[in-house]
């Protein structure tokens, strides 16, 4: 179930400043109507054209859809049901609260940080808002308990902290109780702002700061401590912190990992030489978890995350630390600027293995013919890979096999046999893999060693045929469903056009037809920027692919289903602002995919929420990539 945008009423925001125009955007994205409200007419002038001119870039921002049931009708009444994204909301500007609020179901305060001016609004609002409307204030630093002087009792159920960051770039939004607000606001206005592309998190209880600005807090007091005392200076402190947080654990992950009782012990430290508190710190944590033998992940019973369950312990790929083992292959092309020498591109490209626990690069391969697709095998403990060729004009691709360390290589598919191998795709039930031809305009398959290669499909050109239109018919990423016995591929177009598409057909040409001949082929997208890769999830029938075109919706990674016949198979943005995406791969057990660009990058994309992570950054140029 998702949340169909209520356009009824209005959602209200009042102040129209650098914040105010955001969160009216936020909504507006999603498909709900919103009145602005501030005195000053610049400043209204200057947030609807904001709003006009970012909508589209607020629309892309992944959304949340939960599986719980939303206690909507003792709420604020709205609808549910499933919905396709939503078209914009529109926006009205006013210079009067009375009018923007008259017949909102949402009103969110943004006004400068003065409590006199926010108990003021809010005692304004009560008088002016319908009964049943819900008010929220953006404020970080004010509990919205504090704001309830002189607002009616009645109303004290619907008053609550909605704190924005700024979006789209921090995605963040905290929610908190006054201490009165009817507990069912909070997993209601989570599933709204989930849908809206935002990822909601509410307070436990009354804090204030509530919970990132008193970390935000402890880190920036520690820090004034060190650089005051002459202990190093704000770039070591920003590159320590960098590496850590940022390519390492996370905070509690990384306290569950060294283990609780070794973190009280070195706090103990710090309590004795600096006089803290230990009660809220130390104490409370061998109450509650140490003496409780919760010490983090050499425990059985876990720490500050729960234990894994037994059935991941007895199967680690399904672990959620699965991650940590785990080793990506990645292909880097040769292009990047680790290239010294620019005449030496075409045997630059390189097969690297990355272990994500330690972060570290390992070459398995060098001196590769522009390297573009991989795969691995994991019964044959062998991996497989494509080099595109020295020239793109030339029918020199050739099809590679390896173990898994670089040794035993073997050629399947030699020069003069394929021009522009691209993706590929090992199918273990089969023992074959599947790889595109570029400029050869097909799609190929062979067995494991080689044996038995044919030619799929072939797209037909045409002779006289300009090289743009021969561009759409440039088959570049691979994907086999083989329990349905489907094969989709992609078809990217002239560069930056936006004539990409995406087709699938039976695994086996149908019987009296050829490869240029075959009529079973279904044509699924059509006018894409530019994609890339892709992978099929098989059991949900989810496609996901990558897109290098032009921003904002190339550079992307995308998903749809495509499970059924006359189904309208909507196209959803998961993640975006990658710098030319190549590669992709499902790691369903962790819950993410991974990408690799042509800008020297590694990422992670949650499947749930589309957060993405930078895995690893330098100055390679990177195109495919497999899990081991």
């Amino acid at each position: 179930m998702t949340i169909k945008p209520r356009t009824d009423r209005p959602v209200a925001v009042i102040g129209g400043g650098v914040l105010g125009r955001r969160i009216g955007c936020i909504f507006i994205a999603a498909g709900y109507n919103v009145n602005i409200r501030d005195p000053s007419p610049a400043a209204l002038h200057d947030a609807a054209d904001y709003i006009d001119t970012h909508k589209v870039e607020f629309s892309l921002m992944p959304r949340i859809h939960k599986d719980r049931e939303s206690s909507v009708s003792q709420v604020a009444q709205v609808d549910l049901e499933t919905s396709t994204s939503a078209p914009f909301g529109i926006c009205k500007t006013f210079t009067e609260i009375e009018p923007a609020v008259a017949n909102a179901w949402l009103v969110i305060e943004a006004v400068p940080e003065i409590l006199q001016l926010k108990i003021d609004t809010l005692a304004e609002l009560d008088k002016l808002a319908p009964k049943d409307c819900l008010i929220g204030s953006n404020s970080s630093s004010f509990k919205s308990k504090l704001m309830l002087v002189n607002v009616a009792p009645e109303r004290y159920d619907k008053v609550f902290n909605i704190h924005f960051t700024m979006p789209p770039a921090i995605r963040t939004v905290e929610l908190m109780t006054s201490g009165h607000t009817d507990p069912k606001v909070f997993p209601y206005l989570e599933d709204v702002l989930g849908e809206c592309g935002m990822l909601p998190v509410t307070a436990r209880r009354e804090s204030t700061g509530f919970i990132f600005n008193r970390l935000w807090a402890a880190i920036k007091r520690e820090i004034m401590h060190i650089l005051s005392e002459g202990v190093s200076d704000p770039r070591e402190i920003d590159l320590l912190w960098e590496h850590m947080f940022k390519n390492g654990p996370l905070p509690c992950q990384l306290m569950d990992q060294i283990g609780l009782d070794t973190v009280a012990f070195i706090e103990d430290n710090y309590i004795q030489e600096k006089g803290y508190d230990a009660g809220p710190t130390v104490d409370w944590l061998r109450r509650e978890y140490i003496e409780k033998g919760r010490i983090g992940k050499k425990s059985e019973k876990g720490g500050l995350y729960p234990p894994l369950p037994k059935s991941s312990e007895a199967n680690p790929a399904n672990s959620p630390s699965a991650s940590a083992v785990k080793d990506i292959y990645l292909l880097d092309v040769g292009l990047g600027g680790n290239a010294k020498d620019v005449s030496q591109v075409h045997s630059n490209g390189k097969i690297l293995r990355l272990n994500l626990a330690t972060q570290k690069l390992t070459p398995v391969m060098v001196g590769q013919s522009l390297p573009d697709g991989i795969d691995v095998s994991p019964s044959m403990k062998r991996i497989f890979w494509t080099n595109m060729g020295r020239s793109t004009a030339s029918c020199d691709g050739s099809v590679w096999s390896a173990d898994l360390d670089g040794g035993d290589v073997k050629c399947l598919v030699p020069a003069g046999d394929v021009h522009t191998p691209k993706q590929i795709a090992a199918i273990e039930s089969r023992k074959q893999i599947y790889f595109c031809d570029r400029e050869g305009t097909g799609i190929h398959r062979c067995d494991y060693d080689g044996g038995n290669h044919v030619v799929l499909v072939q797209r037909r050109v045409d002779p006289g045929t300009s090289l743009l239109d021969q561009m759409t018919n440039w088959c570049v990423g691979v994907a086999v469903d083989d329990q349905r016995g489907l094969i989709y591929w992609t078809q990217k177009g002239p560069s930056k056009a936006g004539r990409g598409q995406i087709f699938c057909a039976s695994l086996d040409i149908p019987a009296g037809e050829t490869a240029e001949t075959r009529t079973d082929i279904r044509h699924l997208f059509n006018n894409l920027p530019e994609p890339i890769d892709i992978e099929l999830d098989t059991a949900t029938q989810t496609l996901y692919w990558t897109d290098r075109g032009e921003h904002p919706l190339g550079c992307t990674l995308n998903r749809a289903y495509v499970g059924g016949e006359d189904v309208d198979m909507e196209k959803v943005i998961l993640a975006r602002h990658f710098h030319e995406p190549i590669g992709l791969k499902l790691d369903k057990a962790n819950k993410v995919v991974y990408v690799a660009d042509l800008g020297g990058s590694l990422y992670s994309v949650s499947l749930e929420d589309g957060v993405k992570t930078e895995l690893v950054r330098n100055d390679a140029c990177y195109t495919g990539l497999t899990l081991v």
